[in-house]
């Protein structure tokens, strides 16, 4: 079956930098439902449609077509006592950026550093200004289910499972941050 809409692909893959230096090993494969779902970086969808199980290839991609460019506007000091305790480097928050505009959405900041009563927190994704080199292997190909097209994402192994959801509390009025956690 070749990679088409519609198609929930598995993939085994490696990432690393433009030097080649390994940033994830792919231990779990990347499975994701084919077709603009927004489920993996275009560039990979673009590669493999109309592949099929067996193809390898290593592709890579440029920061403006993965995770952006580093944006040092993104990069914010918070009083310590703005963020719950214990605090530790590589924590992640969900927050609003510094914006005069109410349709901002929130997003994710990064802890990059502690220092007495402040902390460095930093809204770019880890990957931002980098050229990603991903090595690229299909293992499986099926067709998407009417529930995974309809809902816009795999379902069951490896993918979404709507199982107990549990609406997250907003936490007290004037919470500033709230733990996300990060996959």
């Amino acid at each position: 079956m070749k990679i088409a809409k519609n198609t929930v692909v598995t993939v085994n893959y490696k990432l690393s930098d433009a030097q080649d230096n390994l940033i994830e090993d792919g231990r779990q494969p990347m499975v994701y439902l084919h077709g603009d779902y927004e489920n993996t970086l275009p560039k990979i969808e673009e590669e493999l449609d109309g592949k099929e199980v067996g193809y390898s290839n290593t592709i890579q991609i440029e920061p403006d077509d993965a995770f952006g460019e580093y944006d040092p506007a993104l990069v914010k000091v918070e009083p310590r006592n703005r963020l719950p305790e214990p605090l530790e480097v590589g924590m992640q928050f969900e927050g609003m950026p510094e914006s005069d505009s109410p349709d901002e959405e929130a997003m994710i900041f990064t802890v990059t550093d502690i220092a007495d009563d402040k902390v460095v927190l930093d809204g770019n994704h880890p990957l931002a200004g980098i050229a990603l080199r991903f090595s690229l292997t299909v293992a499986d190909v099926r067709e998407a289910t009417d529930e995974e097209i309809a809902h816009g994402h795999v379902h069951g192994a490896h993918g979404h499972d709507h199982g107990d959801e549990d609406d997250e509390g907003e936490g007290e009025d004037g919470d500033h941050f709230r733990t996300h956690p990060i996959h």
